[in-house]
């Protein structure tokens, strides 16, 4: 068998795979296999020329109707994370405000709404826009780059830190500082889009890159109270910022249309419902080696140290509370499926949506299997001082893991149920003042195989 040569993962296809094949290590029946997996979503998607594409035919004005306009802002609004509102210093009133500050380099930046892989909208609203045309002109809005995204200046034949005056100016006028900052593409992207001296690798660090670290620690400095908004596909050292800034919004990459949302949400049109989908470590000192594959210290599956926002943490304005947590049997087979249930109860005055979590934990587990596992999640809507209840039905294979021999199967013993709106973990209970429900449910039988 001789492999030809791909667009990408050449390495690990040309020659890695070789070698695998020409060890025994894999057979041409498994590489055909997954060729064929690969062929077949290329088939679906129309990529091959005997096989029309369905979406050829789509003109622009159907991708983008007002309905997935609309559906493209909606989306952003319910991505925002809420990670810090310090004395529910959010929402804003704009009737209370003569003038914002919005500075930082991804205050209008297109590349910080979108990421890669993004097609071309007709409009973009950065944040600064957002605000813009949210206050109109009832508040007055001053605007400053700051800096560049990673350089140490943003003219070229500038001394560095050429803006740092300007946005110190823009915040001493301010009753508020908006301060917009993050990654982009540029940084994040794969190899052809980070084909820069600051990010044509792998990255190097969890900090704010260049110069933002001390732009905000500056305009910080300057004593008016400070509302982050971060732009970034992956999680980031905000240590500093936790402790020196009145609130926290993370946006991700929130589309086109973003910057409508971040308005929206800092002014208090809508409470952030999201929840992180990542751990936010405190630095990078005690992560492990990049080259140890052990999953130790790793995912909030195996570690409660060193994080700053947990995996499956958000804020909303407002509290939202859980009662009477319940379990459809405290003994059963370990092929049963188990029901868990809860009262999820809105006690804000704003419509919130809940994204309620199911974690399992084996109480009798092996050295090697992880911690808690979110296993179900389940949103709910919830209106002003609305009540809902809410059950997720956890299935015989949400509780198997993999053995080390590949297998995967259900163990008996005695499993931990948690269910709420967080992982049930001492530093997300922390940061939300309140602990999550935890139940016990014992699985009887012999260790059961179990498909994957």
């Amino acid at each position: 068998m001789v492999l030809q040569e791909p667009a990408c993962g050449s390495k690990t296809l040309l020659q890695d795979m070789q070698e695998a094949y020409e060890k025994g290590l894999v057979s041409e029946e498994e590489i055909t296999e997954a060729v064929e997996r690969l062929m077949e979503v290329r088939i679906r998607l129309g990529m091959m020329k005997d096989y029309p594409s369905p979406y050829e035919d789509i003109t622009y004005d159907k991708v983008e109707c007002p309905e997935h306009v609309k559906l493209s802002v909606e989306a952003a609004r319910r991505s925002l994370v809420l990670l810090k509102n310090e004395n529910a210093f959010l929402p804003l009133d704009k009737n209370k405000i003569q003038t914002v500050a919005v500075i930082g380099p991804n205050a209008n930046s297109r590349d910080a709404l979108v990421g890669n892989y993004v097609g071309t909208s007709s409009r973009y609203i950065t944040p600064l826009e957002g605000i813009q045309q949210y206050v109109g002109d009832d508040v007055r809005v001053l605007y400053a780059e700051g800096c560049h995204l990673y350089k140490d200046k943003v003219e070229f034949l500038a001394e560095t830190k050429d803006r740092f005056k300007e946005a110190v100016i823009a915040a001493e006028q301010a009753d508020v500082v908006v301060m917009c900052l993050g990654l982009d593409a540029t940084i994040e992207g794969e190899e052809g889009d980070a084909g820069n001296e600051y990010a044509s690798g792998d990255k190097l660090g969890l900090n704010l890159p260049g110069l933002q670290e001390e732009l905000l620690e500056t305009v910080t400095a300057v004593g008016k109270p400070v509302v982050l908004v971060i732009s970034a596909g992956s999680a980031l050292d905000l240590s500093w910022a936790d402790a020196h800034v009145a609130a926290i919004i993370d946006s991700f990459y929130p589309g086109a249309r973003g910057g409508k949302a971040v308005a929206e949400a800092i002014f208090g049109d809508f409470s952030p419902s999201g929840k992180l989908p990542v751990t936010f470590y405190q630095g990078t000192e005690n992560l492990p080696e990049f080259t140890d594959y052990d999953m130790s210290d790793r995912t909030y599956r195996y570690t409660d140290k060193n994080v700053l926002y947990p995996f499956g943490y958000g804020l909303h304005y407002g509290t939202i509370r859980y009662e009477n947590a319940q379990i459809s049997c405290a003994q059963c087979s370990v092929r049963d499926a188990v029901d868990v249930s809860v009262d999820v109860i809105n006690e804000s005055s704003y419509t919130i949506h809940e994204s309620v979590q199911a974690y399992i934990q084996h109480e009798e587990a092996d050295a090697y299997e992880p911690g808690y596992q979110l296993k179900g999640i389940q949103t709910v809507t919830l209106q002003p001082k609305e009540t809902k209840r809410v059950t997720i039905s956890l299935k015989a294979r949400d509780f198997a893991i993999i053995t080390q021999e590949g297998e995967c199967v259900v163990r008996p013993g005695s499993y931990r149920i948690a269910i709420g709106g967080q992982q049930p973990d001492a530093r997300s209970a922390k940061l939300t003042g309140s602990d999550v429900a935890a139940l016990v449910v014992r699985r009887e039988g012999a260790q059961t195989p179990v498909e994957y």
